[in-house]
């Protein structure tokens, strides 16, 4: 067993973008285990733009990250020693951790993980821990598409957008994404069966969306924020349903964001907006992984995973989401994975 571990730790709260000392890396003695506790070798750390959120001193689902603190993240990691019946040696743990390579917990929000029969582990983490929840909550949950339906993603080349919009087309909807580059928008229609995609780049997102969601939006699965949201308001159809996954847009801003200007079409095209977050529905994952695993077998999701290499490289790698940098869901490989 290790007699130290490295962890990154909280040390400045940043003013807009993560800077080189928002976190700093240091060692620390791994301490004996008590009874309950279990030690976890950390293989995966999955990077989600929710932890930009977490280093800011909002108001927000959870406890700001208090300066001092380890950073959090959610890990895939393999139990190494244990003292609690629940979590026996050489089992798959995920949980929300630490930014760190062991960890002791309790096991206290920490879950078996499974290793489904002939899916990379990495791929598994990737989809399973968070992306695939998230847009299945989102989706089917909260946007409630029906056939025929007009779904618009935006951030759609990122892990959570990428599997939205998909499972939009198994439930034959028009499905039109919008991202970043022509390379992403491409993928999006080429490769995943998106029906259109828009570079937001280069065109007038709001005319580009009339010419490709001719018959209005029904449904709105919102990444991003911003302009992209007030486009995405104007052109609702009645009764339409705007998903809030994600604000990525608003989260390296240290001055107030402005609303929506098109926020009236709430009233006038009787809208319902719902916020989520995937931590509330924890339950329920057992029955999201059934439906994730059937579609990753059967080749009708598919998906892109960018790993890093490192838990030294994990504030470099973290920055990459909010440049669009990433390629995929984003991971930190951290330990080597046993056969």
């Amino acid at each position: 067993m290790p007699q130290t571990a490295r962890h990154w730790y909280f040390n400045k709260r940043p003013k807009d973008v993560i800077e080189d000392d928002t976190l700093v890396l240091r060692e620390d003695p791994v301490p004996a285990l008590k009874d309950g506790e279990i030690l976890v070798r950390s293989l995966y750390m999955s990077l989600d733009a929710t932890n930009r959120v977490w280093l800011s001193d909002w108001d927000t689902y959870m406890e700001p990250l208090p300066i001092g603190a380890r950073m959090l993240g959610f890990i895939l990691g393999e139990v190494a020693q244990s003292r609690n019946s629940a979590f026996p040696e050489g089992s798959l743990v995920t949980g929300l951790g630490t930014w760190s390579d062991w960890i002791v917990t309790d096991g206290e929000g920490w879950a078996s993980f499974p290793r489904p029969e002939g899916i990379a582990l990495s791929d598994a983490f990737g989809i399973l821990a968070i992306a695939g929840p998230t847009a299945c909550v989102g989706l089917l949950e909260i946007g409630k598409p029906k056939p025929g339906d007009t779904v618009v993603v935006t951030a759609a080349a990122g892990a959570v957008g990428a599997l939205a919009g998909q499972i939009a087309k198994l439930h034959d909807c028009r499905v039109v994404g919008v991202a970043g580059s022509d390379d992403k928008c491409k993928w999006l229609t080429d490769e995943l069966g998106f029906d259109a995609a828009i570079n937001y780049r280069k065109e007038d997102l709001l005319e580009a969306l009339k010419r490709e969601a001719p018959n209005g939006i029904d449904v709105q699965f919102e990444n991003v924020g911003g302009d992209q949201l007030d486009a995405g308001l104007t052109l609702m159809n009645e009764g339409g349903r705007v998903v809030i996954c994600g604000l990525i847009s608003t989260y390296n801003s240290s001055d107030p964001v402005p609303g929506p200007y098109m926020f009236r079409n709430v009233i006038m095209k009787r809208l319902t907006i719902q916020g989520f977050v995937i931590l509330d529905y924890a339950a329920h994952f057992p029955e999201y992984h059934a439906k994730l695993i059937g579609w990753m077998r059967s080749g009708d999701l598919k998906y892109r995973i960018h790993i890093e290499q490192g838990l030294e490289n994990a504030v470099a790698a973290l920055r990459l989401l909010y440049t669009g940098g990433n390629n995929g869901k984003l991971m930190v490989r951290i330990g080597g994975e046993n056969a």
